[in-house]
């Protein structure tokens, strides 16, 4: 407790460390806010495993256009 009787107040941030982690905080954080996120990508090239392992297949996607994400209740 600090002088004035009030709860220390914890600074510490953790660190998102997987992609479902940062989904989940976001959708989290924008929910209920009418916010609209927008991403745009040029020639953006991704590997999207088939399964988590070392044996997974993976499909090639190219992207090249916008993705929008608009959240609401």
């Amino acid at each position: 407790m600090s002088s004035d009787d009030s709860p220390a107040i914890d600074t510490e941030i953790e660190e998102t460390t997987t992609w479902p982690d940062l989904a989940i905080g976001l959708y989290e954080r924008l929910t209920g806010r009418g916010a609209t996120i927008t991403y745009e990508f040029e020639d953006m090239e991704v590997d999207v495993p088939s399964k988590a392992g070392e044996d997974a297949e993976h499909a090639h996607w190219r992207v090249d256009g916008t993705l929008r994400i608009q959240t609401e209740e």
